[in-house]
Order: structure tokens, then sequence, then C-alpha cells
């Protein structure tokens, strides 16, 4: 393995274990059937699809994904397996696109984020259409899990943007990506 190869390595599964540490460790109340608002952890794994591109941020969001069914699933339908964890965490590594455009981490954060709940939020709808009695056409099912997917994401988001429109943070983000692809 070269150099390059080696930092990257080391860059993106020290991403992926403190991630791993903070949705594990510090977060929020859990939600009762599952999801929680951790401080931070989307923005770790984004940060490699920011650093190396899609390929290396999907990779690793992925295998974030793994390590979240691995650490703590909630699953009630097979289905969930699938989408609540390697494809809706994969999602992150979208972060990729948009590496090396003006504003590319915000852009992909948010990328990232509305694909990590669009996965969610399907899997939600299975639960609820599935498991809870009919609902008028699945509108109520649709309501039911948007809502509760919104209820633990949408906070992380909004915290996260907080943090990245601070200077000091930009500044120090903008230093490591440079670290990590030197």
């Amino acid at each position: 393995m070269s150099g390059n190869k080696t930092k990257q390595l080391v860059f993106s599964s020290m991403a992926i274990a403190l991630a791993t540490v903070v949705s594990v460790v510090i977060k929020l109340p859990s939600l009762p059937n599952g999801g929680s608002t951790t401080l931070f952890s989307m923005l770790l794994v984004s940060l490699v699809g920011y650093w190396y591109g899609p390929a290396s941020g999907l990779i690793a969001a992925f295998s974030y994904g793994i390590l979240q069914f691995v650490t703590g699933p909630y699953v009630i339908h097979p289905a969930q397996v699938l989408l609540d964890y390697p494809l809706a965490f994969a999602a992150l590594g979208l972060s990729g696109f948009f590496h090396n455009r003006k504003n590319g981490l915000v852009t992909g954060f948010l990328v990232g984020a509305f694909g990590r709940f669009f996965f969610h939020m399907v899997s939600g709808l299975i639960f609820y259409t599935t498991y809870v009695d009919s609902f008028n056409g699945n509108a109520a099912a649709i309501w039911a899990s948007t809502l509760y997917n919104l209820s633990y994401i949408l906070p992380e988001v909004i915290l996260t943007l907080l943090l990245l429109v601070l200077p000091p943070v930009r500044k120090t983000l903008a230093k490591i990506k440079i670290l990590a692809t030197e």
C-alpha cells in the first residue's frame, strides 16, 4: 500500500471510529422504535467523502452502517436490515460527490443526510403499513414515518449546520482536509 492509501485508510478509519463512539456513547435519548440524535456522527462519516470522493465515502459510510447494525440493531421487518443500516448510512457517503466544490462539505452533508432520511423513511413506511393497522390510502403511514424520522435526523442536521458555520470550525476542517489529502 502506498503512503497516500495508508493515510486515506487511517483517516477514514478514525472518522468511522469517532462516529461510532459518538453514536454509542454521546447521544441524546433514543426513540422507542429506534433512531436517536447523536452529536455530529453524521458529519464525521460525511467527512470521508468530503476528503476522498464518492467511492471512498460510500465504502466508509456503508461500513459505518454495518457497525451500527452490529452495535445496536433495532429490526422488526427483514427489509429494515438493509434499509436502516447499510443503505441509510451509506447515503452519507454521497458527500463525496461534492468534495471539490465550494461549500462542498455543507452541500455533501445535506445531500447525505437527506439520503439517510429517505432510506429510514421508506423503512418506516414498511413498518407502519405492515405492523400497524390499515391507514387511509397509507397517507397516515407516510406522515408517521416522515415525522418519526425527522424527529431525530433534523435536530442533528441543524446542530451540525450551526457547527459548520463557525469560522474556527470551518478553518479547522479545511486544515484537516489538507492533512488528509496531501
